[in-house]
């Protein structure tokens, strides 16, 4: 099946006690140069993908050959044990890859915002995000799944990921997506450029400022700081921010088994980084602005930068699910 420039082959089923209610395509552009991988779950409950009289949230998820299999097992976990959870279809997308979880060439490119820098030439966060919203989004709805009625729409990336997901923020009023989880996002990505990007979209509305020090804090609450309301349908104008990051990023530790000259490359590689500071700011201006329904940034005691995609994608789940 062919959409524009985009070829969508899928792979032989599973068999149904390997991975169940779930299903991968290549997904391929000559014109670009790109062959994703994206992997589909649905609901247990579901006998396939062509039923109807069914709604479902739809989360996408970046990093998928790394991501991809947690975030879709953490929603079939969930499910038994959250009861009301609304079904939802879990969309991750990676690359074919052989010999590593990360292509490092074409995630930079591909989850970068479009402004080229030494570093990153090719800087194709613009195209990526015109792939997923008017090629992989119209697939899923209309082909993937033809008779279920769509209804809201998260994005979920980490590291770089995380970078492209505030980004897409900026694009478009924030309107691309209904829930936005940056988990350690890149900040420091061309000297924290991307806060210059969410404040010139985002505005500063609002005379809110964060309390610097504060592991977590959520802003919810009746007061909607000029955000749209719910609607009786509880739906949102508006869009939600969800921020992690863990305690060990800008400030390691160093652990039983390094050396002290292995603890200091780790040291000096990742806390200038900034992760902490970064993503405080990142919180400071979202939440200043008014333009979104909450805000919330969450640390995570004790925990790496790997760590925290492990980590995020379950607390990320919870968030877009259940707010």
């Amino acid at each position: 099946m062919s959409l524009g420039d985009w070829t969508f082959n899928a792979f032989p089923p599973f068999p149904a006690t390997v991975y169940p209610n779930s299903a991968l395509w290549n997904v391929t552009s000559e014109a670009k140069n790109r062959t994703y991988q994206v992997q589909v779950s649905w609901p247990f409950s579901w006998e396939s993908r062509d039923v109807s009289n069914k709604s479902a949230l739809t989360l996408y998820v970046l990093d998928g050959n790394a991501m991809g299999t947690t975030a879709h097992e953490a929603v079939h976990r969930r499910a038994p044990l959250s009861f009301g959870q609304p079904d939802t279809i879990v969309v991750s997308i990676g690359y074919p890859l052989t010999n590593n979880i990360y292509d490092f060439i074409y995630r930079f490119q591909d989850y970068s915002p479009p402004i080229p820098t030494p570093r990153i030439p090719e800087a194709h966060g613009d195209e990526f995000l015109a792939f997923i919203d008017t090629s992989l989004r119209p697939w899923l709805q209309s082909t993937a799944f033809p008779n279920v009625d769509f209804t809201r729409d998260g994005l979920y990336g980490h590291s770089f990921g995380g970078l492209f997901a505030l980004y897409a923020l900026t694009v478009d009023g924030g309107r691309m997506f209904d829930t936005y989880i940056s988990a350690s996002p890149a900040v420091e990505w061309r000297n924290g450029t991307i806060l210059e990007m969410l404040t010139d979209s985002l505005g500063n509305g609002s005379s809110a400022v964060a309390t610097p020090g504060i592991g977590v804090r959520d802003t919810r609450s009746s007061n909607w700081g000029g955000c749209t309301p719910p609607g009786s349908d509880g739906t949102y104008t508006d869009p939600a921010l969800f921020i992690t990051y863990g305690s060990l990023e800008q400030f390691p530790v160093k652990r039983r088994t390094e050396t002290q000259e292995q603890f200091l490359v780790r040291k000096n590689y990742f806390g200038p980084l900034k992760m902490t500071d970064y993503v405080h700011e990142v919180y400071d201006v979202a939440s200043a602005s008014g333009k979104l329904r909450d805000v919330t940034l969450k640390e995570y005691p004790g925990q790496d930068h790997s760590g925290v995609a492990g980590t995020s994608i379950m607390d990320g789940i919870d968030y877009f699910v259940d707010w």
